[in-house]
């Protein structure tokens, strides 16, 4: 069984930063894509950055481009994504998420998902 688990969210202040974790277990795909979205109150799910195993490509909301980072280590089976220059629209619950193959703007694609970490952002 696929599971993940977020961490490392936290109230941050306005140009702070905050390191999120995700703990994947139960998967065994040779190509895969891991992702990070986050669901500001309110509003819908949005991809925020999303990174493929086998091509080693990352890709970034336009908006956080620049301030965030995704990074994944295969062997401990974790994902990040550190997050500088917080803003008051970063806040959100942020989830994790795994898929076979590439990454995918669709989220209905996306085969599992964590449980969420909640990430606010004060002045």
């Amino acid at each position: 069984e696929v599971r993940l688990a977020e961490s490392g969210g936290a109230a941050a202040q306005t140009g702070g930063s905050l390191k999120l974790s995700c703990a994947a277990s139960g998967f065994n795909f040779d190509d895969y894509a891991v992702g990070w979205f986050r669901q500001p109150p309110g509003l819908m799910r949005e991809g925020v950055s999303c990174f493929e195993s086998r091509s080693r490509n990352t890709y970034y909301a336009h908006s956080v481009k620049g301030r965030f980072t995704i990074s994944a280590d295969a062997d401990k089976g974790s994902i990040f994504l550190q997050m500088n220059n917080l803003k008051f629209e970063d806040a959100g619950i942020y989830y994790c998420a795994i898929l076979e193959s590439k990454c995918s703007r669709f989220l209905d694609n996306w085969d599992y998902w964590g449980r969420g970490t909640q990430v606010t952002v004060v002045s």
